[in-house]
């Protein structure tokens, strides 16, 4: 019986893994004209454009984190710990960004008027500079809501649709290509999804049907 236990969530993870590549592929397909049609330069001219990029920084999510860990540290203090997944959890999603942009290695949208342009390992190898896939902004926005989704499930949708938006203004300032924001959102809820199961879920949801 645990042989099985440890098989089936192995399988769930790779089913995921193959689900959220096809779904990144499937997106390029749409990269070329959501660079022509999807467009609006002055998104960072508004208050409210700024705001949304913001939510895509480690600096938002730090007192995010402080202001829920002293309520919690009040209301539940053998849960208060958990509040830092609000802060681990977008921090290490940009981390992994980086990374992920010195593997691929595919550079902005606007550098190139559009096109998928690789730059060589040799050519400053561990240089993210004009590197876009994935989204760094998009990918601690997403991580950062899936946490708000795990602690606090009723604020999700909203924590969600600041993310979306926040992705939304980085192919409308052509910063990006959707599926750079589109395979950060999926890998972003991945990272949080690992950080839960593995640091801080507790045993009586460890066990409990779905954990």
């Amino acid at each position: 019986a645990t042989g099985r236990g440890v098989r089936r969530p192995a399988r769930r993870e790779v089913a995921a893994l193959l689900a959220a590549l096809a779904v990144t592929l499937a997106t390029m397909l749409l990269d070329p004209w959501a660079y022509r049609h999807a467009v609006w330069p002055p998104i960072y001219r508004h208050d409210w454009g700024n705001l949304l990029r913001v939510v895509g920084t480690v600096y938002f999510w730090l007192p995010v984190a402080l202001a829920v860990w002293l309520e919690a540290r009040a209301r539940a203090p053998d849960r208060a710990s958990r509040a830092w997944l609000l802060l681990v959890g977008p921090a290490v999603a940009g981390g992994l960004a980086e990374a992920l942009k010195m593997v691929v290695r595919r550079e902005r949208p606007g550098l190139h008027d559009g096109a998928y342009v690789f730059r060589a390992f040799t050519d400053h190898p561990f240089r993210t500079t004009d590197f876009g896939f994935p989204s760094g902004h998009t990918m601690v926005a997403f991580a950062g809501a899936a946490a708000v989704a795990r602690l606090f499930p009723r604020a999700g949708p909203v924590a969600y649709l600041m993310a979306a938006g926040c992705g939304a203004t980085r192919v409308l300032a052509q910063a990006h290509f959707a599926s750079d924001v589109v395979g950060a959102a999926l890998a972003a809820w991945a990272v949080v999804a690992i950080l839960w199961h593995w640091a801080v879920r507790s045993p009586r949801e460890a066990g409990a049907p779905g954990g």
